[in-house]
């Protein structure tokens, strides 16, 4: 694949992300799984924070975007079978680690493109959880190998996506919208749609994924990682994904080069480690971060689906029990919510191990 695509996708959601935050989103969350699936959890009822109750279209429209770009290029191709109930588990604790840090991946690097140094520590966190993660791989970790499934199975997702679309326009009165705070505060319909297919179109062509990205470093030596076309194009991707948000932050007036006092962050540095490093290593373990589960459920990977669901129900969990960080810092029940998290990965890990495999092959090629 050519790198100019790799810096292309980099641009797409450089750009895209912030000015969906320049018309309307949160400061620095024009782009945010974990937050906008907490969000979209509100809307749906599953919280009752009414703060954070908004059906954000560019949720759906990632995984829409996916879904219509591998139809067009004949890459529908619905699998599944590699232990969904554990993907399921994991996708709750990925939303948890996220929500601890403030953000998800993508978030991370939108608010270091817009000059905030204390995310920094979120880098080195999501960094440190994938090397961890990797080591299990090394060792033989595998959930499964995935196979074909009925066509059907690999619709069931996108459908849901369309019919939160749908209510996103018609407004139902079962379904909540926030009048005040984050929930509150969003770009155009418009917009957010059209960022988020072109998003999820481009992400499902280029295979983007942070956590991915960032693993390549750790698994080759200089010259293998150099003459792998997927490792530096990936790594391309992510480069220009931050250079392209930066420029478009200082363009629109949304840079602020500081280490406190910035939106969605707080002081709590050892804690926003933590959260992301349990990002990170879960990332791994199911073969992607957030938005990468979005894209391949997309794609009709049934697994993907199933750690989407985890997530979803994640982000009410984390609203329901006050496990996510905050302007004050991180409460104690987040606190908890990572120590537990790793214990569980951590088991996970050590029972699904199955000596003399090695790396997989998914993370020696690209992550699928």
């Amino acid at each position: 694949m050519k790198k100019s695509l790799f810096v292309a996708m980099g641009a797409v959601i450089g750009v895209g992300a912030v000015l969906l935050s320049w018309y309307g989103n949160p400061a620095n969350t024009g782009l945010c799984i974990s937050c906008f699936l907490e969000n979209i959890s509100g809307a749906l009822g599953l919280h009752q924070n009414s703060r954070m109750q908004y059906l954000r279209p560019e949720i759906p429209a990632l995984v829409l975007g996916s879904f219509a770009w591998a139809l067009w290029r004949g890459r529908f191709v619905p699998t599944g079978g590699g232990s969904p109930v554990l993907r399921f588990l994991i996708g709750i604790l990925l939303v948890i680690g996220c929500s601890v840090f403030i953000g998800c991946p993508v978030k991370m690097v939108l608010r270091i493109a817009a000059g905030d140094l204390g995310a920094l520590a979120g880098l080195a966190g999501l960094a440190g959880g994938i090397y961890v993660g990797l080591e299990f791989i090394e060792n033989g970790f595998q959930l499964g190998q995935p196979q074909r499934v009925p066509v059907a199975s690999g619709y069931v997702l996108p459908a849901i996506m369309l019919l939160l679309l749908l209510f996103t326009i018609v407004r139902p009165a079962f379904i909540l919208f926030s009048d005040t705070g984050g929930g509150a505060q969003y770009a155009p319909f418009l917009l957010s749609l059209g960022v988020g297919l072109l998003i999820g179109a481009w992400a499902q062509h280029t295979q983007f994924c942070i956590t991915g990205g960032i693993a390549r470093i750790f698994l080759w030596g200089p010259r293998e990682f150099m003459s792998c076309p997927r490792s530096t194009g990936l790594l391309l991707a992510i480069g220009a994904f931050f250079l392209f948000a930066t420029v478009t932050s200082i363009l629109t007036g949304q840079f602020n080069l500081a280490l406190h006092g910035q939106p969605s962050s707080n002081e709590s540095y050892g804690w926003n480690f933590l959260g992301l490093a349990l990002t990170g290593f879960g990332s791994v373990l199911v073969k992607g971060c957030p938005l990468r589960q979005l894209i391949v459920a997309g794609e009709g990977d049934t697994d993907g689906a199933a750690t989407v669901f985890g997530m979803l129900v994640g982000a009410a969990l984390v609203q329901n029990w006050n496990l996510a960080g905050n302007s004050a810092g991180t409460p104690p029940a987040a606190q908890m919510a990572v120590v537990a998290g790793f214990l569980i990965l951590l088991a996970i890990g050590l029972v699904n191990r199955r000596r003399g495999y090695g790396i997989a092959p998914e993370f020696q090629t690209g992550l699928d």
